[in-house]
């Protein structure tokens, strides 16, 4: 009896690194990334296509994310970050054998060797070069599904104008049509951060976002942009209320309620599909919403209490002090890392498929016990960082495979691609959600604090400024060179809106690296303005300033497809 469907969500971004530095915080990162979780991933996806299974995965990829894998720079530094560690782990082995230390130490030392010969391998021979080209033959293959996200991962909520968001949005999508070669359906809000429309200002001293200005809802723009649904957290739909129902799936025949009936319970459960609505009016437009079922990501989510901190598994902290590589098993993760021991691979995996066999058994449970207390179909999504698979889970990718492995044979659930799993369900209900994020406490506070106030008032500032020098300059006659430099001051400013600076220094994950990017970013955006601002008068650049254009647009050369008339 199949009673519902299961929606495998995988946020896939990283900040632009790229010509910013490489270890311990830079380009590092994505070589890391490409090399523990986008190739493992693909390699599960291919294996089970191969064992005539489809995965039905739906990845979103940041388009920041997609320009720096795509970049002809990459390659090359990927190749040397493997051979780097390649070469290491054989450096590794030789000390462990002349310390005479024991035998196990060597083994996991050829381990890594054989494993990163394996991805340096398949990057090259079996995907070409191209993780993007990759993602794409799947997708064209029907068997994944790849959303887009805000194009920088601006931090919608928080952006202190709609022509932002718009920007995010807009340069998005041309950047997901370069890529993919079509349209996506669905977008990502960086953090799940959702805004409804409402009379919007800053309690920061920012003079023109001092007094309330009606502000368009987050589903409102996401729909204007031509995208049909994006991801909240449980407890942004738990705080939910009804506004009425399209009649038949009608959008042009709305009617408004705010009683519950049989027909349509609005019972706020993460295991349906709602539209969304800023209040109830919905002649903005809606976008519907797929919810994260907290209590069954919490058992992969979590390190204390879900599978990764289970003693077999990789330990991620404990790092061997000549290569960095690591050696140890988790072992007991409240342990002093004195105490921990070694990593031995057979038992990994080993516990992957038992944890593999209890999560799909989860997800059966949950399902079947909806069904049997509501006697309806339901979706149970589970979103979460990609880089939860593979980076710090490093069995991850595996239990990804067994997993769809698993449901692929399950009478009870299907997987399938959150569009698939819209069209077959086609909501009617319309709902309101509360200001929400899927960060601490549901809110903005990780992203808007007194640690990182003073960023906001320079992305608010700057903002302003943006729209000052579009207002004023661009039009369709307007001059080449103008425009290049106009052009590069929006990427320095989309750049700047990178929710990663906020988080990376209110968690002092990388906070010197962030206010460092923050400041550089900025410091170019005020630039390019004044550039733009006397080239406007005098028609010339001077040598230094043709030199220093040309350097900026090198080392943050991302979204050739970008427009100033994004910004509207």
């Amino acid at each position: 009896m199949h009673v519902g469907n299961y929606v495998l969500i995988l946020h896939t971004h990283l900040p632009y690194v790229l010509n910013h530095g490489d270890w311990p915080h830079g380009s590092d990162w994505v070589c890391e990334a490409v090399a523990e979780c986008y190739i493992p991933l693909l390699n599960a996806f291919h294996q089970l296509k191969d064992e005539g299974i489809s995965p039905k995965v739906t990845l979103d990829i940041s388009p920041v994310l997609c320009e720096q894998l795509a970049h002809p720079d990459f390659p090359a530094l990927f190749e040397k970050y493997c051979q780097v560690r390649i070469d290491m782990a054989k450096n590794d082995e030789k000390y462990f054998k002349r310390t005479e230390q024991e035998p196990q130490f060597q083994r996991v030392a050829k381990y890594w060797q054989e494993w990163y010969s394996k991805r340096k391998t398949e990057y090259v021979a079996k995907y070409n070069r191209s993780i993007i080209g990759a993602l794409k033959e799947l997708q064209d293959s029907g068997d994944i599904e790849v959303m887009t996200c805000g194009a920088t991962h601006g931090y919608f909520a928080l952006l202190g104008s709609d022509k932002s968001i718009r920007l995010q949005l807009n340069a998005a999508i041309a950047n997901y049509q370069k890529h993919f070669g079509r349209k996506p359906r669905g977008v990502w809000l960086p953090e799940c951060a959702y805004r409804p429309a409402y009379p919007w200002k800053t309690y920061l001293p920012v003079a023109h976002l001092q007094k309330p200005t009606v502000r368009a809802g987050v589903e409102q723009l996401v729909h204007e942009a031509g995208l049909e649904y994006f991801v909240v957290d449980q407890g942004t739909t738990l705080g939910s209320k009804p506004v009425g129902v399209f009649k038949n799936g009608d959008h042009s025949k709305f009617v408004k309620t705010k009683t519950r009936t049989a027909e349509h319970p609005f019972d706020k459960t993460p295991l349906a599909l709602y539209n969304v609505a800023s209040g109830d009016d919905v002649s903005k437009g809606t976008s519907v919403i797929f919810t994260r079922d907290q209590n069954i990501a919490m058992q992969v989510w979590s390190g204390d209490l879900g599978y990764p901190g289970d003693p077999m598994y990789l330990d991620f902290h404990k790092k061997h002090h000549g290569s960095a590589l690591r050696y140890w098993r988790v072992t007991d993760n409240k342990a002093d890392m004195m105490y921990k021991l070694l990593y031995v691979p057979q038992w990994a995996q080993e516990r992957v498929n038992m944890h593999a066999f209890h999560f799909t058994q989860s997800i059966e449970r949950s399902l079947l016990n909806n069904h049997r207390v509501t006697n309806r179909f339901a979706t149970l999504c589970n979103p979460f960082d990609t880089e939860l698979f593979g980076h710090w889970w490093f069995e991850g990718p595996q239990f990804v495979q067994q997993v769809l492995r698993g449901l692929h044979h399950s009478p009870y659930v299907q997987c399938v691609t959150a569009s698939e799993q819209l069209d077959a369900v086609q909501p009617n209900e319309v709902i309101s959600i509360p200001e929400s994020s899927w960060g601490k406490n549901g809110h903005h506070e990780v992203w808007m604090n007194p640690d990182v106030q003073y960023m906001w008032e320079a992305i608010y500032k700057a903002e302003k400024t943006m729209d000052d020098m579009v207002t004023q300059h661009v039009t369709p006659r307007m001059n080449k060179t103008l425009r290049r430099i106009l052009t590069q001051a929006m990427r320095e400013l989309m750049l700047l809106q990178a929710s990663d600076w906020e988080f990376l220094v209110s968690t002092f994950s990388a906070k010197d690296y962030a206010e460092m990017r923050f400041f550089y970013h900025h410091s170019d955006f005020v630039r390019l303005c004044g550039l733009a601002t006397t080239y406007a008068k005098k028609k010339k650049l001077t040598t230094q300033e043709k030199q220093y254009l040309e350097l900026v647009e090198q080392r943050n050369a991302i979204f050739s497809e970008l427009k100033l008339e994004m910004w509207c």
